[in-house]
């Protein structure tokens, strides 16, 4: 087990009906906020008019800025940026999913820039930034998924040159985040399967580390995978049974919040690859995890193929009398790739229509600004492009 230091300042505020104590906890850190968020559907559901009147309850005056897409896009950010600085807005209230609070960090650390910064150039192009300072972020929490409720993480895309990046930085990490499972019971049933797959995908990127004896987080880890595989599917065959949504809901924060990477250094290799593939061809996220993860497994198995028979017997609960490990974690991969055709996800780039032609582009895409990706094994362009070939 590796040193490590650990702190996370969310306070998460879980449970039914919760939404309306939204005015109360961003009472505590402005007067002033802009309240951002995505196409339209929490004025649809009732969110938007529950978060409005806990608002004006507690004397909060706000501006709105709407049109958040997933893969969230910097032009947004930027617009956002400029109307923070104009208003002297000191807080945002963040209302939706992952890609919301996403352009919501983003937005609250680009306004606190300086006018000779890029926030692109300077920080999402440069894995050595370092955010000291950023405006004050809550969230309400629509759907499970990214973990960026409680996260250090924002992840925007360029729609001038289709590349996607992350920032990694405490000070992005939120002040509070509400967190109603009630909220997820119409959510698209993709939706919710995409979901699903970037949860287990953030658990995976942990799990599978060059880092020995973490038994506890071995087995917290394990332990949500399987939470995610027993309750994503039943969520999907009842969509308003609040104990499925409330163990997605849970399980989705706890795996990217920080606690179960602790003493250990995760891979990452996967995500980096599908932001690439995100970027160009604007596929959800969760769904180019479910692509390119199984693709990743069978690249890099052999590198340390006990923990893989590891996963393969304490998840998906497969033998290892068998003599051959190779022959059990095929048998986990492929358990993996159902697990994600039974959300009617793609697991091929066929599935979702993309053919080869764009291989090279994404591995080159991937190596701008860095020397190549992944912990667990360390990628080059041509290891990348070997993965996205297994996953045609």
């Amino acid at each position: 087990m590796n040193n490590f230091s650990y702190h996370n300042p969310t306070r998460i505020i879980f449970g039914k009906d919760t939404i309306g104590e939204v005015g109360h906890h961003t009472a505590q850190y402005a007067k002033k906020v802009l309240l951002h968020y995505g196409s339209g559907s929490i004025k649809k559901n009732g969110i938007y008019d529950t978060v409005v009147s806990s608002l004006k309850e507690h004397g909060i005056e706000f501006l709105e800025l709407s049109g958040v897409v997933p893969n969230p896009r910097l032009s947004l950010v930027k617009k956002g940026i400029e109307l923070c600085r104009k208003e002297e807005i000191t807080f945002i209230l963040a209302v939706g999913g992952g890609s919301v609070i996403d352009s919501a960090k983003a937005i609250a650390f680009g306004t606190l820039l300086g006018n000779d910064e890029d926030i692109w150039d300077d920080y999402y192009m440069n894995k050595d930034c370092s955010v000291t300072r950023s405006l004050d972020v809550g969230v309400v929490l629509t759907i499970p998924a990214a973990g960026s409720e409680s996260s250090i993480s924002t992840v925007i895309t360029n729609d001038t040159n289709d590349l996607k990046r992350a920032v990694n930085q405490e000070a992005l990490t939120p002040r509070f985040a509400i967190m109603d499972p009630q909220t997820n019971y119409t959510l698209p049933d993709y939706q919710s399967a995409c979901g699903a797959a970037d949860i287990l995908a953030h658990l995976m990127e942990r799990y599978f580390t060059n880092s020995h004896y973490n038994n506890l987080s071995d087995a917290f880890l394990e332990a949500a995978m399987r939470n995610v595989i027993s309750f994503a599917p039943l969520a999907l065959i009842d969509p308003s049974e609040y104990r499925y949504r409330a163990e997605l809901m849970w399980t989705g924060t706890i795996a990217h919040n920080g606690l179960l990477d602790r003493g250990r250094v995760g891979d990452w290799a996967s995500h980096a690859i599908e932001h690439e593939l995100s970027g160009v061809y604007d596929i959800a996220h969760g769904a180019g995890l479910a692509i390119i993860f199984p693709a990743w497994m069978k690249y890099v198995y052999h590198h340390d193929i006990d923990r893989f028979v590891q996963w393969a017997a304490r998840v998906w609960n497969i033998s290892v009398s068998l003599d051959d490990k190779e022959t059990v974690v095929l048998l986990a991969i492929r358990a993996l790739e159902e697990f994600f055709r039974s959300l009617t996800l793609p697991i091929r780039l066929s599935d979702a229509g993309i053919g080869p032609q764009d291989i090279t582009r994404m591995a080159e895409n991937l190596m701008k600004g860095s020397d190549g990706t992944g912990n667990f094994v360390h990628l080059g362009q041509k290891d990348v492009e070997q993965i996205l070939r297994l996953a045609l």
